[in-house]
């Protein structure tokens, strides 16, 4: 479960006092934060806990993430000049995270780590909007009136990004993930143009372990971002997981999709819809459990803890 320690009181305890990007670079809050969801839980694999942005703002990009706004910017990213300056990203810039991937390896004793990171698009429309937007209209007139600084920095990006998928790998995660969250603002024929290369270039770089490819509202980008290259396609509850996997195509397995929200419901509801989405799950070549996106912060560790105890209940033996 992707954020499952944001809900936590043990998570926010921990966080206290300390900015969430620093947070990501100390070995021992990454390693404590990971592991405090799989303690609770019990769920089948750890996720890192890191964040999108982290591998630009240690490559040197001047952000920082503001509490209640997001990413913020301080010099944003909209000529060939300023893709020109962006710097790259060196291992031992991120030496931290792998620091605590190698110590989580070891406690986790067979559990499997997810690592992941932040798609080009998304990563771009932070840099050019200066922090997070609803329309993102100063990405897309980017896109649309200079292809090729558009392209120049999606490209910068990928690589950023497959520097930092590359230390995670290389100090031992067994899977990783990308994630799209904000894909879902493009029509098909613009996410093929001017995002699905940059994309399928940073998976095909990572392609010794398994490669999951999340976004969020991309119901009409499900074959399209299959066909970047990834083993799984992660999927918001917009859709239904028998249809998603019509969309897919064979071969290629599903994560997700519970509404976050629908934990908040009474128990009898929660077990519905989760049996629901396993149902479904069955059309695609395989399939993760898991909510359609981060959990709320303000869900009940209690209810998630029945969730995780009921989907291993309903799927013993299958």
């Amino acid at each position: 479960m992707r954020q499952a320690g944001r809900s936590l009181p043990e998570y926010r305890k921990v966080r206290e006092g300390v900015g969430m990007l620093e947070s990501c670079l100390r070995p021992d809050l990454v390693t404590e934060i990971t592991m405090q969801p799989v303690r609770r839980y019990g769920v089948d694999a750890a996720i890192l806990f890191s964040d999108i942005v982290l591998p630009v703002k240690a490559a040197g990009v001047d952000l920082d993430i503001k509490a209640g706004v997001g990413p913020v910017v301080a010099e944003p990213v909209r000529s060939a000049a300023d893709v020109a300056r962006l710097p790259s990203l060196e291992p031992d810039q991120v030496a931290p995270v792998a620091e605590a991937i190698r110590g989580l390896v070891t406690e986790l004793a067979g559990t499997p780590l997810i690592g992941f990171a932040g798609a080009p698009f998304t990563l771009a429309s932070y840099l050019v909007e200066g922090g997070p937007s609803r329309d993102h209209a100063r990405t897309k007139a980017l896109m649309y009136g200079d292809e090729d600084t558009w392209h120049a920095l999606a490209g910068r990006l990928a690589d950023i990004a497959i520097a930092y998928l590359t230390v995670q790998v290389d100090a031992g995660v067994s899977a990783v993930q990308l994630f799209d969250s904000w894909a879902g603002s493009l029509s098909a024929v613009d996410y093929e143009r001017y995002v699905l290369p940059h994309s399928r270039r940073v998976l095909e770089s990572v392609s010794n372990v398994p490669r999951i490819h999340f976004g969020v509202d991309t119901a009409e980008l499900l074959a399209l971002m299959a066909s970047a290259g990834a083993d799984v396609v992660g999927v918001d509850w917009r859709v239904a997981l028998d249809a998603a996997a019509s969309r897919v195509g064979p071969g290629v397995a599903l994560q997700g999709n519970l509404d976050p929200a629908a934990v908040f419901a009474p128990w009898d509801a929660v077990a519905e819809r989760a049996r629901d989405v396993l149902r479904r799950g069955k059309a695609a070549a395989g399939h993760i459990f898991n909510l359609g996106h981060g959990v709320l912060p303000d869900s009940d560790p209690d209810v998630l803890k029945r969730l995780v105890d009921f989907v291993h209940e309903e799927t013993a033996g299958s």
